[in-house]
């Protein structure tokens, strides 16, 4: 097999796209064990590989911020860092031009769209598995082997700790701590805000233990669940980097959630998750994939409208996710903990 002295992986998609890319990571790292291998991902993303032991170096791609001369800039350290080989799960035609202008002679990713014009090494991007196993199959170029598919992240030991002891504190009546993350980038992935209130205080009066999570724009509609709510409970969101936040989940139960980046980080921490699945559907191969994990979602004809959601209903009814009963998600909750 040939040996690569420097790999460059790149991933510029969201953040859930950065965290299933974890097991390739580690698989490469595997399969050339004397090699360098970098990371290329957007800045906010840093630190879900805080403390990976599988990278080198990351390295940043600003896309969203003056993106021409980002993309210059991100040719040039490309080019400084001389990689033999990059490999893209990301079927984007800009980043097919990062690495061919990065001056990388072998070049990996999927046979498909017109990034694939720019690779010199190509595979199928099959159809039916989660993301992780479609990752992995691009090592099929090199090896038979079959890798391990489950994500992973590494939030430092004392945050976990101390998040742990907050929980702890917090939930003093012994029954389960459930973490409620209803955000999402795009609108109609989002469960609504009132069907997320009406669960919340159900779960309140079965004495459950309530925590929110998400991100800095996601703060406000925590808070509003909160209040409409009444809730007695802890709000994380827009306080933890996505890291942190990992650490926060691993010491949860269970993670309440639509499909976002907070499922990804639930599944790579091992916590149990329970997620709203409307535009989507599990056969685009971004489902939670753990034994305890349930996807909600209503069969209809209409699904799905798109690989990633939008910020309207095309049809202007949004049932995929209005017709998720509220009774039924906290039914399956209940009997989730009474058979443990």
């Amino acid at each position: 097999m040939n040996q690569y002295k420097n790999i460059l992986i790149i991933q510029t998609a969201f953040l859930g796209d950065v965290i299933l890319i974890t097991p390739l990571i580690r698989a490469v790292r595997k399969l050339f064990p004397e090699s360098k291998i970098d990371v290329l991902i957007l800045p906010q993303n840093e630190s879900i590989f805080k403390n990976n032991p599988h990278l080198n170096r990351i390295i940043f791609f600003n896309k969203r911020k003056n993106k021409l001369k980002s993309f210059l800039g991100t040719v040039i350290k490309i080019r400084k860092n001389q990689y033999d080989l990059a490999i893209s799960p990301h079927s984007s035609t800009t980043s097919a031009f990062l690495m061919l202008l990065g001056g990388i002679k072998e070049r990996l990713g999927f046979d498909r769209w017109h990034a694939s014009n720019y690779l010199t090494l190509k595979v199928p991007h099959l159809k039916g598995v989660h993301k992780t196993e479609k990752n992995l199959h691009l090592l099929s170029t090199f090896t038979d082997i079959k890798f391990d598919t489950r994500t992973e992240l590494f939030p430092d030991k004392e945050k976990t700790e101390y998040f742990k002891n907050k929980l702890s504190s917090f939930a003093k009546n012994g029954k389960s701590v459930i973490a409620i993350a209803p955000g999402s980038v795009w609108y109609t992935k989002r469960w609504p805000l009132e069907k997320y209130t009406e669960l919340s205080g159900l779960l309140k009066d079965a004495g459950y233990n309530l925590i929110f999570t998400g991100a800095p724009d996601e703060k406000s509609i925590c808070s509003e669940i909160i209040n409409k709510a009444h809730l007695n409970c802890l709000n994380f969101a827009g306080e933890t980097s996505p890291i942190d936040s990992a650490a926060l989940i691993s010491c949860c139960d269970l993670l309440i959630c639509n499909d976002s980046g907070a499922m990804h980080i639930a599944n790579a921490v091992q916590t149990d998750v329970i997620a709203f699945f409307g535009p989507t559907v599990k056969k685009i191969g971004y489902y939670p994939y753990r034994k305890n994990d349930t996807v909600m979602e209503t069969d209809l004809e209409c699904r799905p409208c798109g690989g990633h959601g939008s910020n309207s209903c095309p049809l202007g009814h949004h049932r995929c996710m209005k017709d998720i009963q509220v009774q039924s998600v906290f039914d399956t909750i209940e009997n989730r903990f009474k058979s443990q």
